[in-house]
C-alpha cells in the first residue's frame, strides 16, 4: 500500500471551482472519447449519506487500455477498464473501489477536501482517522512539468489571461500572493497486492494520478471563461449532454 496527500492550488474560490470541476470532468470526459478511450458514466444520482449530507453518487467506467505501458499491456485484456465509484459531498469528496475484474488485489481510494487557504492545512485528513506517515507532494498548475504529448500551450497556466475575470498569467510564487485562492488536498491510497509487482505498480500508479490532477486543474482553470457564468444547474445540464454523448461514442468503440 502506498499512500500519498497531494496538495493542488488554484486561484479560484472553493465556490467556484465546485462548477469548474463538473465542467472541466464532463468536457475533458468527451474530448478523451475522440480516442477511443474516456469515462463512460454507468450511474448519476442524488445520494443521501447521514454523516455528509446530500451529494451525488456516480459509478463510471474508465477506459484505459492505450494509457498503459507496454509491461502492462502485455497482462491486460485488448479491452480494459477500471469501475470507479465516488460520492461527492463537496466540498468533502470520496472516490472509492476503482478495480479491475482481472486484478482483484488492485484498489485506489482518494479522499478530497477543498479550502479557501493556499494549502496550509496540515493534518487535514488525520482528524477523520489514524494514518501512519505519508508524503505530502505540492502541485503546481503553473510550473510542475507534465507530459508533452498533453502540454497546450492554451491550457498553459503562465501564459492563459482571463477575459472575464482578470485572473492570470500565473509568475513565480503565485500561490503566497494571488487572491483568491484554493486548495484541493487530495488524500490517495494505492493497493496492489501481487508480489513481485507491488511497489511498480504502486509508483506507476501514483505518477499517472498526479498527472492527472495536474492535467485537470490546469484545464479548469484555463476554461474558467467558459463555465464561470454556469450556475450549478447549468453545469449538471452540461454534464448529462456531455455525458449521453460521451457515452454513445464509447459504446461504439468498446462493444
Amino acid at each position: 500500500m502506498l499512500i500519498k496527500e497531494y496538495r493542488i492550488c488554484m486561484p479560484l474560490t472553493t465556490e467556484e471551482y465546485r462548477v469548474g470541476q463538473l465542467y472541466t470532468i464532463s468536457k475533458h470526459s468527451h474530448q478523451e472519447s475522440e480516442k477511443g478511450e474516456g469515462v463512460e458514466v454507468v450511474k448519476n444520482e442524488p445520494h443521501e449519506d447521514p454523516v455528509h449530507g446530500p451529494g451525488q453518487f456516480t459509478e463510471k467506467r474508465v477506459h484505459l487500455s492505450s494509457k498503459l505501458p507496454s509491461w502492462a499491456r502485455a497482462v491486460t485484456p485488448r479491452i480494459f477498464y477500471i469501475t470507479e465509484k465516488a460520492w461527492n459531498y463537496y466540498p468533502y469528496t470520496i472516490t472509492g473501489e476503482p478495480r479491475c475484474s482481472f486484478l482483484p488485489k488492485f484498489s485506489i481510494y482518494i479522499e478530497t477536501k477543498y479550502e479557501d487557504n493556499c494549502g496550509d492545512s496540515e493534518n487535514i485528513f488525520r482528524s477523520d482517522k489514524i494514518l501512519g506517515d505519508h508524503e505530502v507532494s505540492f502541485l503546481d498548475i503553473a510550473f510542475d512539468e507534465i507530459p508533452e504529448r498533453y502540454y497546450r500551450s492554451l491550457e498553459d497556466p503562465r501564459f492563459f489571461s482571463s477575459a472575464k475575470t482578470g485572473r492570470g498569467p500565473l509568475q513565480e510564487g503565485w500561490r503566497q500572493h494571488t487572491k483568491p485562492i484554493m486548495c484541493s488536498y487530495k488524500l490517495v491510497n494505492v493497493k496492489f497486492e501481487v508480489w513481485g509487482l507491488q511497489t511498480r505498480v504502486e509508483q506507476f500508479v501514483h505518477k499517472v494520478i498526479r498527472d492527472i490532477l495536474l492535467i485537470g486543474h490546469r484545464q479548469a482553470f484555463a476554461w474558467v471563461d467558459e463555465w464561470c457564468d454556469m450556475s450549478l444547474e447549468e453545469v449538471r445540464a452540461f454534464e448529462s449532454q456531455m455525458q449521453v454523448a460521451t457515452n454513445q461514442k464509447l459504446g461504439s468503440q468498446h462493444p
